[in-house]
């Protein structure tokens, strides 16, 4: 609440306004006029705090309570920046990324995320007086929910707010909004390190200990990755029992490559070099604003599973393809044009919209497609334990570390940046451990 203050023969105003105190002068005037200022300075201030005004363009809270609401500086002028609420910004910044500036999976992770802002913040809130009071009940909200029985960790909470945070520079950048993110002192949830890879042997051992909830034993899944002997055996698997003919291959350039799910759809048929044993591989996350690639070698095993794949490629630009339609449930009918309400009583009458389901053209796998033939194909094995593609990245990383193989020609083949990726894959395979601690001791 707005208080006063008397010196002399003046009435000055103090009132808090984002955490901060501001103080006028009202002036040599009478005690009731002093307090109706007072009052209408705390009107206002409710007013700011429901959105049902804003503060202009360029002028100052203090200015604005002292001409009551309306000072004389900004008539005409109309009120940009601070107008624009959560729910525009989030729209016109989605409306930029989802011209090509960012890989898709990344642009549906930035949606969830602002998603998750506005169920906390709503969409009508002034995106320029966001506070960090805002941010903090958005952490404390959320580190409520939980996800397969656990609450989110701090990392989740932290790219939520990374992603809330790339929104906030655009706008800055884009002159709809300044100053500084509102971050500064965000108190997030203690959180447990994820566990590190560990081998298919040691997870079962674990869990057949007992006394892991569901959750848990999720957690560890996710941790898994496989030796070279599992690696071998599993593909063995996929290639007797894959459906499609490509299933097998793209599979085995996984494993062989440490290439994520993503990277794969995109690579062109002319970017394999069987010549020079080597793929290049086109990337989207490693780099801002530009597309770029890293080279990776093929292994002899690789290279004799591509020959055979392209010597039945059906066509097109795209390595990893389908020509005919890759069928997701056994519900769908190769017939379309069924009429459901008012059909006629007759077969003869019922049938005459009936027509023969066009086949889609020759074109690139989708990502939907790809996690489905995956689980599809692993199902009823002691494989469908595998949690998704990136498994195969971390089986890769994960066998290349405990070979000894230089950290640089790692980094270069997967396209990995920061520490905090290396320390996690720094490990060996426990046989290679125990080895090395028995030579050590005798």
């Amino acid at each position: 609440m707005a208080s006063l203050q008397k010196k002399g023969e003046s009435y000055y105003c103090q009132f808090m306004y984002h955490g901060k105190r501001y103080t006028f002068t009202v002036g040599a005037v009478s005690e009731e006029e002093a307090g109706n200022k007072s009052r209408q300075v705390d009107y206002l201030l409710m007013r700011l705090k429901q959105r049902l005004i804003v503060l202009p363009d360029g002028v100052d809270i203090v200015t604005f309570v002292e001409h009551d609401g309306k000072p004389p500086s900004v008539d005409g002028i109309p009120i940009t920046r601070q107008s624009i609420t959560l729910g525009d910004a989030r729209d016109r910044y989605l409306e930029t990324l989802s011209g090509g500036a960012i890989e898709e999976n990344s642009l549906s992770t930035m949606r969830m995320h602002l998603r998750h802002f506005i169920g906390t913040l709503g969409e009508g809130i002034i995106l320029e007086e966001l506070t960090q009071p805002d941010l903090q009940r958005h952490i404390s909200e959320r580190a409520r929910k939980k996800y397969r029985g656990k609450p989110l960790s701090p990392v989740t909470l932290k790219k939520e707010m990374a992603s809330l945070r790339a929104m906030w520079n655009w706008a800055v950048h884009a002159g709809l909004i300044r100053g500084h993110f509102p971050s500064r002192g965000l108190v997030y949830p203690k959180h447990d390190e994820k566990p590190p890879f560990q081998t298919r042997a040691e997870i079962e051992r674990k869990i057949g200990a007992g006394g892991l909830s569901e959750a848990e034993q999720r957690e560890l899944w996710d941790a898994l990755f496989l030796t070279l002997p599992e690696i071998d055996e599993m593909l063995e698997h996929i290639r007797q029992q894959a459906s499609h003919s490509w299933i097998y291959p793209l599979i085995a350039f996984a494993a062989h490559t440490g290439a994520r799910r993503s990277e794969m759809l995109r690579i062109r048929v002319h970017d394999v070099d069987m010549a020079g044993n080597a793929v290049l591989i086109r990337e989207k996350k490693r780099a801002k604003g530009r597309r770029t690639t890293r080279r990776v070698p093929l292994s002899p095993k690789l290279k004799t599973i591509l020959q055979e794949w392209l010597a039945e490629h059906p066509g097109g630009q795209f390595l990893f393809c389908h020509a005919g339609e890759v069928f997701r449930s056994k519900k769908r009918s190769k017939t379309t044009g069924h009429q459901w309400k008012g059909r006629s009583t007759s077969l003869k009458g019922r049938m005459a919209t009936v027509k023969q389901r066009e086949k889609p053209p020759q074109s690139a796998l989708t990502k939907d497609e790809a996690h489905d033939h995956f689980q599809r194909v692993l199902a009823g094995s002691r494989w469908e334990v595998l949690r998704g593609w990136h498994v195969l990245r971390h089986s890769f990383v994960s066998n290349a570390a405990a070979a000894g193989i230089d950290q640089r020609l790692i980094d270069s083949w997967v396209g990995h940046q920061t520490e905090e990726m290396r320390r996690r894959y720094r490990h060996l395979i426990p046989s290679v451990e125990q080895e090395a601690i028995s030579r050590m001791f005798g």
